[in-house]
């Protein structure tokens, strides 16, 4: 007989069906209003071909150490071991490489979502453990949001705490009258929210808002970010000119006196010099809506009617965190909110957010108190790099950059380990980062499947996978804590990161500072009475340990379901200043303006997108966005059922509008080649008029497969990643810019290459 059980992880709460050990199917939770689909993926990913069952070796690794360079990373064989010859190489290399090069040359980036719960967190894990080593070098920044996290401390303050307190959807329902949405609310990105999600409750809260008549305008290349639902308006700017047309807003708004100059004078510093390059006193550009129709396509008189209705009602205006991940993402933040500033609704129902759909929580709902965590300790290597620049590390160490106002230093690399993340998802430039990753003497992956991350290793370890360890989940912003018992049995060899590391830690040390003597299910124990007691002093009283990993679902209250962002700010600015240098909104940042950046001035700027600026686009005509896919968490479980039935011919789809592709004689369904200066890959054409002409549309997080007897080894299987940029959004934030890619594509002819990194890779005895 098969028996359900309940299973949580970052899309959502699902009840599992399982029998004799074995994991058979995952559906919905009947407590959540819109169950996430990606659930489908969950079982057949985790009883796939793909998964990794022993401990693996690169061949010529294991052969000659690490300085061997017999074979390339990433087409080499691997030979499977033991548990205890993986481990025994493992903590030789890692004492020769803290002894030879120092802890700093150890890179732990790690980025990544990885497991929803609060123990078997596998960076968490990792880090802990190199830290009682000695340290590493970290990342800084995310690849979701990381303009944001560079500028808006400088502007407004902490992005993070931005999160926190946006305002509730349930506010702008019954207060504000138009939402006008730069880069839409894909209803697709709220199905996830970081450390899980109870109740899916976004689509329902907009739903809620266009149902009580507010009125929603969408600003996309793409027609599906905004859901049909929202009855929204459709206005397509191209990709990367939503600042131009902000601020050809601003232009008319103050040409025409409907700017709210008491609120400038009150909450703002910087106004005359917005004013000043708006109307071309600084560089002789005049940004009208005229100048921004030219940029945009967009038609001058309908953005001037929409700008005046904006004044005249209460309107919200957003920016989706996709927006900022192009060429100086941090300048449509900064001019959201300066256009925002000038309409003086900000404190109110209405003003801007930035990020709405960046998590399934954000506007719906917060929660009460934090849980229980496990402790990463002290790093004492001060070094990091930030997120997007890992190729930059490898291929240039010891090289200098500039960041966020410092002149900072890449560290020496020699060994990279990876756990609970797939940078041959996030990174740009694919192979740029192939060529990256042959520099490291070491690479060393934690993985539950042969992703083409843990191709390029050297060293890789089977691990369990959420359902396989019991844990518990507590959204950092949703509302409920979330049991996750152990359901099924680990496949081959696979262990818990906990369980590796205490092994490690034991043929190294013999020691005990990693796992304090406790074993994995204490410390699980552990952190959930932890979060009784923080339960206990704001005034809840949860149930024990064996009454909620028996349970289901336990909901928090919202302590802030009436929060209308920086209300408190706009009631009394002295008593509740900004944690900026003046306390206000810095429209003009006297700090940024001093680091001398000419790709983030000290105001909201113009600079024309690279793709525009060196003539890519005449080349390849096309601008590529790539964006969060509806069928899985950014690459997790994509050899699962449900994001194998959405693809074509086995390919990632690519939406190309009609008359793109008539013109290029492609077909719906047709295998494609999309192709630029640095790379290709094959993907599945999909003809949809949601889509602008000129641009295409190729999700994100499509395994990498690379297929090394084509042109540019070409991706098999349609990761955008080998045509974007590796270069940052700016010096200030060094976030990644990969919606900036120009392409060109065609009908692929010939044999369609099998597609092989959804299977294992090739063994030698």
């Amino acid at each position: 007989m098969s028996k359900l059980e309940i299973t949580v992880n970052h899309w959502g709460v699902g009840r599992a069906r399982v029998k004799d050990g074995k994991l058979l199917e995952v559906g919905s939770h009947p407590a959540d209003p819109a169950p996430s689909p990606i659930n489908g993926n969950i079982a057949s990913s985790l009883n796939g071909k793909a998964r990794v069952l022993r401990p693996a070796v690169r061949q010529s690794w294991l052969e000659q150490g690490a300085l061997a360079k017999a074979c390339e990373r990433g087409r080499e064989p691997f030979v499977e071991v033991r548990w205890d010859q993986a481990l025994e190489l493992l903590a030789a290399e890692l004492d020769r490489v803290r002894q030879v090069h120092g802890n700093e040359s150890i890179y732990a980036g790690s980025y990544g979502w990885s497991s929803a719960g609060r123990f078997h967190h596998a960076q968490s894990q990792m880090k802990r453990f190199l830290n009682v080593c000695g340290g590493f070098t970290r990342s800084e920044g995310n690849y979701s949001y990381n303009a944001a996290l560079g500028l808006m401390p400088h502007v407004v303050k902490n992005y993070r705490e931005m999160v926190v307190e946006a305002t509730r959807w349930k506010v702008i329902a019954k207060e504000v009258d138009l939402v006008v949405m730069f880069g839409g609310i894909p209803a697709r990105s709220t199905q996830v929210s970081d450390g899980g999600i109870g109740r899916h409750r976004a689509s329902s809260d907009m739903r809620a808002c266009a149902e009580a008549g507010v009125r929603f305008v969408n600003l996309s290349p793409l027609r599906t970010d905004a859901a049909d639902e929202l009855h929204a308006e459709w206005l397509p700017p191209r990709p990367g000119s939503d600042t131009a047309v902000m601020m050809g807003m601003a232009h008319l708004l103050i040409t025409e006196g409907l700017h709210d100059q008491a609120f400038l004078d009150r909450y703002t510093v910087g106004y005359e010099q917005v004013r000043a390059y708006l109307f071309g006193e600084s560089d002789g550009v005049v940004k009208d809506l005229a100048w921004a129709a030219r940029l945009s396509g967009l038609d001058a008189t309908r953005l001037a009617e929409l700008t005046r209705e904006m004044a005249l009602k209460r309107t919200l205006i957003t920016t989706t965190a996709g927006i900022q991940r192009a060429d100086f993402g941090e300048q449509p933040l900064w001019m959201t909110v300066t256009l925002a500033a000038l309409l003086g609704q900000i404190g109110q129902a209405g003003g801007f957010g930035i990020g709405y759909a960046v998590n399934g929580s954000f506007g719906s709902a917060g929660r009460p108190y934090r849980a229980g965590s496990f402790s990463q300790g002290r790093n004492p290597v001060e070094n990091f790099v930030p997120v997007a620049m890992v190729a930059d590390a490898l291929l240039r160490p010891h090289e200098v950059y500039d960041y966020a106002g410092e002149r900072m230093r890449f560290p020496d690399i020699r060994m990279v380990w990876w756990a609970g993340g797939n940078p041959f998802h996030h990174a740009q430039d694919l192979n740029r980062l192939r060529q990256a990753f042959q520099c490291p003497e070491t690479i060393i992956v934690n993985e539950m499947n042969w992703t083409s991350t843990a191709r390029h290793a050297d060293i890789v370890l089977p691990v369990a996978a959420a359902e396989e360890r019991m844990d518990f989940a507590a959204g950092k912003y949703d509302p409920a804590l979330l049991p996750m018992p152990a359901i099924a049995e680990p496949p081959g060899e696979a262990m818990s990161e906990f369980d590796i590391f205490c092994a490690l830690e034991q043929r190294m040390t013999g020691d005990t500072l990693f796992s304090e003597g406790l074993s994995g299910d204490q410390w699980v124990e552990r952190l959930w009475e932890e979060t009784r007691a923080e339960a206990r002093r704001y005034g809840d009283e949860l149930p024990t340990w064996s009454d909620f990993i028996a349970g289901d679902i336990v909901e928090l209250e919202d302590p802030e379901p009436e929060r209308v962002f920086l209300a408190d700010f706009r009631a009394d600015p002295l008593a509740s200043p900004l944690p900026t240098p003046s306390g206000l909104i810095e429209l003009y940042s006297q700090t940024i303006a001093d680091f001398d950046y000419d790709d983030c001035p000290g105001q909201a700027s113009w600079i024309p997108p690279r793709g525009i600026s060196n003539g890519d686009c005449k080349r390849f005509p096309l601008q590529m966005i790539s964006g969060q896919p509806a069928t899985r968490l950014h690459s997790q479980l994509d050899n699962g059922d449900y994001s194998k039935s959405c693809k074509i011919q086995g390919r990632e789809p690519v939406l190309i509008h009609p008359d793109d592709a008539h013109h290029r004689g492609i077909q719906d369904g047709d295998v494609v080649e999309l192709f630029n200066d640095r790379g290709r890959c094959l993907a599945g054409a999909r003809l949809t008029d949601d889509v602008m002409a000129g641009v295409v549309f190729l999700w994100t997080g499509a395994w990498y497969d690379p297929d090394f007897a084509a042109p540019q080894h070409r991706d098999r299987h349609g990761n955008p990643n080998v045509l974007t940029h590796d270069l940052r959004t700016s010096r200030l934030s060094q976030g990644p810019a990969a919606h900036s890619a120009f392409v060109e594509l065609c009908r692929f002819e010939g044999e369609l290459p099998e597609i092989r990194v959804h299977s294992q890779p090739a063994f030698t005895a």
